[in-house]
């Protein structure tokens, strides 16, 4: 198929879209394509995620299942899902978005993009347009992918299309969305650009052009590690704010009222989500490759792993102060997700809250109306969220807040609890003499 009834396939909508990893990214990715009158077929190696979404059950809260079940019902059907990866080969759009973790020793784990660019690779016909968005070190697409898709003799600008375009999800957000957010776009060749740029253009208001995927690569990175290093700045002030006896969140409210040259960040018990906590290390890992070292992104996430202890450390001072000590404690910790609203737990902070807790003998439970069962197979973390009951409360001698959902009554919370530890400010309209700023 020649390039120009690719574009005519895209700009009709008649282009089979293939997206391999149905998870916080590939889903909402799956909505916006079908949206628009696109059928998705979704690629999962997890059979429990295929069966959910062909039975009509979002397993991602923000997503809806009626909305699912309506494309599925749709006829023709606007979406399926699939673990049969020999399909592929019909797709005449393949997006990847699957993990791209750090290992053990935090460097790049990148064996799911590698198995999926060979299975892609097995499937690749002439006319394909492959899209990767999975974040990851400058120089994976040419690097990894352009050599696995050229084996076979197949060129990429010529018999088949690969560009690199980083996802700008963001869980829970509301002010954008999927459609609204500006979409990075960086080509092997001039016309793989352009036949990125036209999918693209089907599902956002605005697609920016690159020069390179390298350069789309590298923004994405860029975009990440300026709030880590943010974060990490704004965490190391709290901790010295606490000890000057000077009200962090009062300062960054001062600061903010200056109209230029100042955006506000916000300090916390530490990192969670995937990109923030991760991704600034898969340029750490690539920099070693030109022997450089990045000072900043390292200190900032030892700045910020380092929370979860100052907030136990807050913990146990202030159980000091009421004549307690932690082993044996009774410890209520609300919200393990991540950040407020979302059923999002990867890499939250509030798991090492619990465990460094535990560590040193208190009773812990928690509450998270958004997450029933909290699973973390790197962490080796397992609980299952308690009732939040007046009874519950009363019975705790510490309650700590490490996410501010919408669904907490903070002042009833104030009001039967013992002592409140709120490590993100969510309290902060609440005046009472028990709340203490981790």
């Amino acid at each position: 198929m020649t390039q120009e009834r690719l574009l005519e396939k895209i700009n009709n909508r008649k282009a089979e879209i293939g997206i391999i990893g149905l998870g916080y990214v590939g889903l909402p990715l799956m909505l916006r394509f079908c949206d628009e009158g696109f059928h998705v077929t979704g690629f999962d190696i997890d059979p429990s995620k295929v069966n959910s979404l062909m039975n009509g059950v979002s397993y991602i809260k923000h997503l809806s299942s009626e909305k699912l079940k309506n494309l599925i019902s749709h006829d023709p059907p606007l979406f399926e899902a699939t673990s049969d990866m020999s399909r592929l080969g019909r797709m005449d759009c393949i997006i990847i978005c699957v993990p791209t973790p750090l290992n053990d020793k935090r460097e790049p784990d990148l064996q799911y993009v590698e198995n999926t660019a060979k299975v892609v690779s097995e499937n690749l016909r002439s006319g394909q347009l492959i899209s990767l968005e999975s974040t990851t070190y400058p120089g994976t697409t040419e690097e990894v992918l352009l050599p696995l898709f050229e084996h076979n003799g197949l060129k990429a600008g010529k018999d088949f299309f690969l560009v690199y375009s980083p996802e700008r999800e963001d869980p829970g957000r509301k002010d954008f969305t999927t459609k609204t957010t500006p979409k990075l776009v960086g080509g092997m060749t001039q016309n793989c650009l352009k036949a990125g740029s036209a999918m693209y253009s089907r599902i956002v208001d605005s697609v920016v052009e690159l020069s390179s995927p390298k350069v789309a690569e590298l923004s994405k990175l860029l975009e990440n590690i300026y709030r880590c290093v943010n974060i990490a700045l704004v965490n190391e002030l709290k901790i010295l704010c606490d000890r000057m006896g000077v009200d962090i969140w009062e300062v960054i409210e001062a600061a903010k009222t200056k109209p230029f040259g100042f955006n506000p960040f916000y300090p916390g018990p530490g990192l969670g989500g995937h990109c923030i906590p991760i991704d600034p290390f898969y340029l750490t890992w690539k920099a070693r490759e030109y022997d450089f070292s990045t000072r900043f992104i390292e200190l900032a996430g030892e700045v910020n792993t380092t929370m979860p202890y100052y907030v136990v450390q807050k913990v146990m001072d202030a159980l000091n102060g009421c004549g307690k000590p932690v082993k044996g404690s009774k410890i209520l910790v609300l919200g393990v997700a991540y950040k407020k609203d979302v059923d999002d737990l990867r890499e939250s902070p509030s798991m090492d809250v619990i465990s460094l807790l535990k560590e040193k003998g208190a009773e812990v439970i928690y509450n998270d109306p958004y997450i029933p069962v909290a699973v973390s197979h790197r962490k080796k973390f397992r609980m299952e969220s308690c009732e939040l009951t007046e009874d519950i409360l009363q019975c705790s001698d510490c309650v700590v807040i490490t996410t501010d959902h919408s669904d907490y009554n903070y002042r009833w919370i104030v009001e039967n609890s013992k002592l409140v530890i709120d490590t993100r400010n969510a309290t902060s309209g609440i005046k009472s003499a028990n709340i203490l700023k981790a």
